[in-house]
């Protein structure tokens, strides 16, 4: 840099090297006549690095000579931004804050698991927060709110989609799509959605010309919003059960496939069930009782028959059905013998009343005989009835055993399709039952979307800035360009080539 002692200045440099000409010198030339003039030099490397070599006096020069440009250029943009400040359109901006939670679990089983780790939760309210600015909701805040036809969003105007127009060319008029996007686009570029780090809370901002209009645009965003989400969720219940759908006629014909296979291995082999036991294993289950009860039968039969005839009249079996009479007869018989006995003490052997006592005691022995071989006849017919019948019974059962031993051989492969048609039918009843759970649950709405700070109107515009602001903005901008102006004006006026001198 100049300004230290012994160093040239770029002024004292130029005249060094660019000699005065016969008009700076009072019209006379100081060259001899012999040195012809040297043509100008350009701008060279060398050159550039004595100006590096700058004077604060130099700058502090050029500033001053721009002082009045400067302050012209101020004012000038004062007054630009003061007049944009007062004819600008003015913008307004609302904001509203949304608390996005997680989904409500209606059912046990959703289809759409709930997530709970605080990582899964804030990436799906991320994710939803891109959803509310997404061109699905604000292309149906569009149609609602028929942006089409606001001129803020869509200027139908030939001139704004095409320059030709400035050229007098002729521009067709936009399509539906075509407005309907511009639309579209205008409303993108006046919505911006922030999430807080530390919650699920959202907030929207919407700008428009007017307040209302931005607060009615926000809260129908909001609406879009939420009927997106659940529309969303909707959707993915209503595929989930379409796929069910159409799984349960496979399913359905598998399962009847396995059941007929079941019925036609029965009817093929023989084989009959009765409450999931085959018939001719609960016969033999039962003949088997049948047996062991004809065997008891037969044994207090032959008991009874046996006593009576080993005992004859002292018998006394309570399974005899002449036992009560042959009983009241042997009673009978003892009270006479003690009467007989009594009355023999008294009178003498040929006294009526001992022949009497002794004819009666000897009608009694007669009837006692006869009961006696009645319970033994009938104890007989007893035992023969119970050992025909447990011969029958065991006859049956020899018959029965062979068909029981094949139907057991038979019923192992018939287990293996019941449980193939078993498996199938229970994998058939839980898609059933899974694809009606989810068809309800695509006309429930899940979506947990709450508005904690409904839109209120704004203290101010949030663009122009406030005309005050755009006054001293343009004012100091104009000034600075005028100070830029000034330097670059003594830069060049340093670094230009001198004209060369006349002969």
């Amino acid at each position: 840099m100049s300004g230290f002692p012994g160093e040239p200045s770029a002024a004292s440099y130029r005249r060094q090297r660019y000699p005065r000409t016969d008009k700076e010198a009072g019209g006379h030339m100081q060259t001899p006549a012999r040195f012809a003039p040297a043509p100008a030099e350009p701008i060279t490397m060398e050159k550039v690095g004595d100006f590096l070599e700058l004077d604060f006096r130099r700058i502090f020069q050029w500033l001053g000579a721009g002082l009045q440009v400067a302050a012209l250029l101020a004012l000038i943009g004062a007054f630009i931004g003061g007049a944009y400040g007062l004819l600008a359109t003015p913008r307004y901006t609302v904001s509203t804050d949304v608390l996005i939670d997680s989904a409500l679990q209606i059912v046990a089983n959703d289809v759409y698991p709930q997530s709970g780790q605080i990582d899964g939760q804030m990436m799906s309210a991320t994710s939803k927060l891109r959803i509310m600015t997404s061109g699905n909701v604000l292309a149906r805040v569009v149609d609602d709110a028929d942006l089409v036809n606001d001129p803020e969003f869509f200027d139908p105007t030939p001139s704004s989609f095409s320059l030709s127009a400035l050229f007098g060319g002729d521009q067709p008029a936009p399509s539906a799509a075509d407005a309907k996007l511009i639309a579209l686009k205008n409303l993108m570029q006046r919505v911006s959605a922030s999430a807080d780090e530390k919650s699920f809370v959202v907030t929207l901002r919407v700008s428009a010309e007017s307040v209302d209009k931005a607060i009615a645009l926000s809260k129908a965003i909001v609406v879009a919003f939420q009927d997106e989400l659940a529309k969303a969720d909707a959707e993915g219940a209503g595929r989930a059960a379409a796929a069910l759908d159409n799984q349960l006629g496979g399913l359905k014909s598998a399962v009847l496939t396995a059941e007929q296979k079941v019925e036609d291995y029965k009817r093929t082999h023989g084989l009959s069930s009765s409450n999931g036991q085959l018939v001719s294993s609960q016969t033999m289950t039962q003949l088997n009782s049948e047996i062991v009860t004809a065997q008891s039968q037969v044994v207090a039969a032959k008991a009874n028959y046996d006593a009576l005839v080993r005992n004859g009249a002292k018998a006394s079996s309570t399974d005899s059905p002449a036992s009560a009479a042959l009983a009241i007869l042997i009673g009978r018989a003892g009270n006479l013998e003690q009467q007989l006995d009594a009355q023999s003490m008294i009178y003498g052997t040929r006294h009526p009343t001992i022949v009497r006592l002794k004819a009666e005691l000897a009608a009694i022995d007669n009837q006692i005989q006869a009961e006696l071989a009645r319970s033994i006849n009938s104890a007989k017919a007893n035992l023969d009835k119970a050992t025909a019948s447990l011969n029958a019974l065991t006859g049956k059962m020899n018959e029965i055993k062979g068909n029981v031993f094949s139907d057991n051989a038979s019923e192992v492969a018939l287990r293996e399709l019941e449980r193939d048609a078993a498996a199938k039918r229970a994998v058939y009843e839980s898609f059933l039952s899974r694809s009606g759970q989810i068809g309800q649950r695509e006309h429930v709405d899940t979506t947990n979307v709450r508005v904690i700070s409904t839109a209120t109107p704004p203290g101010g515009r949030s663009w122009p800035p406030r005309t005050m602001l755009l006054v001293i903005l343009g004012a100091a901008a104009g000034f600075a360009l005028g100070l830029f102006l000034a330097l670059a004006r003594g830069i060049w006026r340093d670094l230009r080539p001198l004209p060369a001198p006349a002969r």
